[in-house]
């Protein structure tokens, strides 16, 4: 494209100055910068501007009224359920994955930078006996449920795969999965899609350079999700396979049930469009979001977003009353997301100020130290308004929920954090398979064997662990007996 035109093309929509180095950059430079600029709709692009700073209101300013927690009737939890009823759920779900019905969108488009990891975070090895990444964890989970649901009904569906990642991810993950054989999946039921990414702005509304031939930007959230899937072509393959129930989660946690039948299960009894998994909030000042309701609508209220008075609020019964923490765990009907991703470009555009390099008037980078822009980016909840049928789970923080955000100096939703939270559920799976196990003893269990505790009593039972670290294996994995130590 020639200068004129650009020049015409960005002055009608005041970005002109995008192209003020062009006399000063090579033919390649050129022909990246108009490839970037290319692909922008620039009347979309200020159109995002100003909804993201009509939108960026804190909810605080609400009063406490409007603020209600989710009705009893939409919550169910699964420590308080009697056996039979988890495992009618789980037998829906598991009927629902014989189908071929279920699908995973797994969100892993971050990279590790926080701990000092220059690949995906789901290539993050914590420290198991095993030595497994996050990756195989979640994969092997999808394998054995699978498994567990051909056991059931006779017939073996397949949970399709999708991974949402970066254009910094994507090249690697893929890799990493062909390098390893898909982790005993099929490779046509794992499904690679790339997050979208949104130019930064300056607060007049701006995009920034961070050099002469290329635009700053950055991811658009989780919640850019949706628009991937429309332009992706990932909607088609959904309904080309069949798949009603997605489950989508984010890549770090790693107690992640994966395709979770009763999760599954539950939403399917409830015929629910939409749903969260959540755990009690540990306290009124834990910096989580709780799932809610505001104006009738269901939302996720960040920490921050909390007056004083709502975040230590209590039932009589004692428990907070803003007790649903999210944890990014969300469940959503297949035509849900079809609905969604027709209009979700109407979705809340949260907003970030934040100190963004630049090149100033004279043509030199510079690296603020206040901010000078903002970031845009979408969350995945912001759907949740928009559900006909909104459900919660809740569930055992222990048993489903531990993060790996940060490096171990945080001490906390770190490596050890991690690693030590799955051991720790693995000691119990043990001993309540009449297994004796000490509390220093570093035993894992391959989600090849057992999905949740399941499929131990013939192994463990009666056996004393004292070998650490040990990891139980699957007699197909470990090619022996199915009992080996992590050496």
């Amino acid at each position: 494209m020639s200068y004129v035109k650009l020049f015409d093309r960005l002055s009608a929509h005041g970005q002109e100055h995008l192209i003020k180095y062009w006399p000063e950059i090579n033919d390649n430079e050129r022909e990246q910068l108009a490839g970037e600029i290319g692909k922008l709709d620039l009347a979309e692009v200020n159109e995002i501007f100003r909804r993201a700073n009509e939108t960026s209101q804190v909810i605080s300013e609400k009063l406490d009224d409007d603020l209600k927690p989710i009705p009893q009737t939409h919550y169910e939890s699964v420590p308080g359920l009697s056996n039979e009823k988890i495992e009618e759920y789980e037998s829906i779900g598991l009927r629902e994955i014989s189908h071929g019905k279920v699908g995973v969108l797994l969100l892993a488009g971050g990279q590790a930078t926080r701990l000092g990891f220059r690949h995906p975070k789901g290539m993050y090895d914590v420290g198991l006996p095993s030595r497994k990444t996050l990756f195989q964890i979640q994969a092997e989970r999808i394998v054995r449920v699978q498994q567990m649901a051909a056991e059931k009904f006779g017939k073996e569906g397949k949970v399709t795969w999708y991974i949402m990642t970066s254009e910094h991810t994507k090249g690697p993950t893929a890799e990493f999965f062909k390098s390893n054989s898909y982790f005993g999946l099929n490779e046509d039921d794992v499904v690679y899609f790339d997050q979208g990414r949104l130019p930064c702005f300056d607060f007049d509304g701006k995009i920034i350079l961070d050099e002469k031939f290329h635009l700053s930007s950055a991811p658009d959230g989780n919640g850019g999700l949706y628009r991937a899937l429309k332009t992706q072509g990932v909607l088609e393959d959904i309904t080309r396979r069949g798949v009603e129930h997605l489950h989508a989660h984010s890549v770090d946690n790693i107690l992640i049930k994966v395709a979770d039948p009763v999760f599954i299960g539950y939403c399917k009894a409830k015929d629910a469009d939409c749903a969260a998994k959540v755990v009690q909030k540990s306290s009124p000042s834990e910096a989580v979001g709780v799932v809610c309701r505001v104006n009738g609508h269901y939302k996720v209220v960040e920490y921050s977003e909390l007056t004083d008075e709502a975040a230590e609020r209590r039932n009589p019964d004692g428990r907070l009353t803003f007790s649903a923490g999210n944890i990014c765990n969300h469940y959503f009907s297949s035509a849900f997301l079809t609905k969604i991703c027709n209009y979700e470009t109407k979705l809340k555009l949260h907003v970030a100020k934040k100190k963004i390099p630049y090149i100033d008037s004279n043509g030199v980078l510079q690296k603020p130290t206040e901010p000078n822009g903002i970031k845009m980016e979408k969350f995945i909840f912001d759907v949740f308004e928009f559900a006909e049928n909104f459900i919660c789970l809740e569930v055992a923080r222990d048993m489903e929920f531990s993060a790996l955000k940060n490096a171990d100096s945080a001490k906390k939703d770190c490596p050890s954090t991690a690693r030590e939270d799955l051991l720790r559920l693995h000691r119990k799976y043990i001993r309540e398979a009449g297994g004796v196990v000490g509390d220093i003893i570093d035993v894992e269990i391959s989600p090849l064997l057992s999905y949740g505790g399941e499929n131990l009593s013939d192994l463990v039972k009666d056996e004393d662990f004292t070998i650490t670290p040990f990891h139980l294996r699957s007699i197909n994995e470990a090619g022996t007996n199915g009992v080996n130590s992590g050496h």
